[in-house]
């Protein structure tokens, strides 16, 4: 039995598998989320482990925990834990769509914009780990001064299982100071930045033992002491390997909190432009082509919560799931929304924009639209911005035949049914809605002797269900609201989103 842990952004999870792929138990805690400033997004990451403790305890009660034989660790990607001396939290973490770090990103990209590009095969971003380093030593000097080490969110979990500080190359790539094709840190990044290398981790393939459970954490949690720890994946590549995106030809679109759209490559091209990541897969030597917009579900949450907020006294009426509810009615409305569309940049966006200031928009509203025309005009945009990924990506070379929905977004028959009609594509979902934990959990069995390598694993582990055909007359409709979709940010709403993001920050 294998357990794979996912420490998400809203919470993490927990699940166990055999060795075929089976899903014996989960459990799961939550997580606070705290936005100090607009922008800002923090978290404490003693609340991760807090909650993968409650995750583990909920899984003990299902099954025999002294029958683990390996444990594998993703979690959201980006975020940097600040740590003393001592392995303590010096403050609360900053998290992959907080967009704070404007000014780093930018003085990052005067300083060694070349060297970034040819290195890191990415630009400077505001939701990388490396600027958020800079931004504490540019605005918390104190804080700063006591860092002896930087961890990336799963592997903060790590460091409280085993006390080994260790990461991946897939979540490492994330950093903005992996030398990608090396697979390693790159001495030429860190002496650019100043930022001193024992700060961070040893770098791991992820199906890599890290090193087993400590007798701390054994106590704790209930596993056997020993048990190996693959180093794991970011979020989006243990997606990939609980999806079966580890060969060229299919393509995975996750839609959860953000929107990831990933392709598997056997080596690393990147986009001159900056606006697809060129990253190391979790399957060791291989890489990976990632688009990624940052308020997928989080825009139909925002939505939910806007029409559900007790403060407001707004009510969306029926009774059941929210989520079914807007769902349900969003199919009442026509394609296209009879003329109305959604930009979901609530949180800036990264591709294809690289925006921290972008901002999302309703345009085309009359006095026709209802609730039902908005949820529709939101999944609809949440699928425009996903389709920018996906045609990027194809401008790399890269084929897609099949694309496989995965994410909260996917439960829905009808967001994935919108899928195959704006991409064109036929869009399947797998058997398992697991994401991330079961891809962390197939790793973890590879570092416990389950299987012999990655693909086999993922062969005998990941199964794929309904497959959904994009309907003719629907993938018309939209290529032409897509067009409008692409036009409108790109040739009319950038400067005035700039000014408002502007005027904002003058008021703060």
């Amino acid at each position: 039995m294998y357990l794979g842990i996912d420490v998400g952004t809203q919470g993490s999870r927990a699940i166990a598998i055999d060795e075929s792929g089976t899903i014996l138990a989960s459990g799961s805690g939550e997580h606070a989320l705290s936005t100090p400033r607009p922008g800002w997004t923090e978290q404490d990451p003693e609340e991760w482990w807090r909650a993968v403790k409650l995750a583990v305890a909920e899984l003990g009660g299902k099954i025999d925990l002294r029958e683990v034989r390996g444990v594998g660790l993703t979690g959201q990607m980006h975020g940097s834990v600040f740590l003393d001396e001592g392995e303590q939290v010096i403050r609360p973490a900053l998290l992959w769509n907080d967009q704070r770090t404007a000014v780093q990103t930018a003085a990052m990209q005067d300083l060694a914009g070349d060297q970034l590009m040819g290195i890191a095969l990415s630009p400077a971003i505001t939701g990388f780990q490396a600027p958020k380093i800079l931004w504490l030593r540019d605005n918390e000097p104190e804080n700063y001064a006591r860092i002896e080490s930087v961890l990336l969110p799963k592997d903060f979990v790590r460091l409280r299982m085993s006390g080994r500080r260790a990461t991946d190359a897939a979540d490492a790539s994330g950093v903005l100071l992996l030398d990608v094709a090396r697979r390693r840190w790159s001495d030429q990044l860190l002496d650019a930045f100043q930022i001193p290398a024992h700060w961070l981790p040893e770098v791991f393939e992820g199906p890599q033992d890290t090193g087993g459970i400590n007798a701390a954490a054994a106590a704790e949690l209930g596993l056997p002491e020993g048990t190996p720890i693959a180093a794991g994946g970011g979020d989006n590549s243990a997606a990939a390997i609980g999806t079966g995106i580890v060969r060229e030809g299919i393509v995975s679109a996750s839609i959860g909190t953000s929107g990831v759209v990933f392709a598997h490559a056997d080596r690393p091209v990147a986009d001159p432009g900056g606006r697809i990541h060129t990253m190391c897969h979790s399957v060791p030597d291989a890489y990976h082509y990632m688009g990624v917009i940052l308020s997928a579900g989080m825009s139909l949450r925002w939505l939910r919560d806007l029409l559900l907020d007790p403060a407001s006294g707004a009510r969306f009426a029926g009774d059941g799931d929210p989520y079914d509810l807007l769902t349900a009615t969003a199919a009442d409305a026509p394609p296209g929304a009879e003329g109305l569309v959604f930009l979901p940049y609530l949180t800036g966006e990264r591709t294809p924009h690289l925006d921290p200031d972008a901002r999302g928009a309703l345009v085309g509203v009359t006095l026709r639209h209802s609730v039902g025309h908005v949820a529709r005009a939101v999944i609809e945009g949440v699928t425009f911005a996903m389709a920018d990924c996906l045609h990027l990506i194809s401008d790399l070379g890269v084929r897609a035949d099949r694309v496989i929905a995965t994410g909260g977004g996917a439960r829905s028959d009808f967001w994935v049914q919108t899928m195959a009609d704006v991409f064109g594509l036929p869009v399947q979902r797998t058997a398992s809605e697991e994401g991330p934990a079961f891809g962390a959990a197939i790793l973890g069995a590879v570092a416990g002797g389950g299987h012999s390598d990655v693909q086999t694993a993922v062969d005998a582990c990941v199964g794929y269900s309904e497959l959904f055909e994009p309907d003719p007359g629907r993938v018309e409709s939209y290529r032409d609201y897509y067009g409008v979709f692409r036009a409108l940010y790109r040739d009319h709403l950038r400067e005035p989103s700039h000014q408002l993001a502007a005027l904002v920050r003058d008021d703060a």
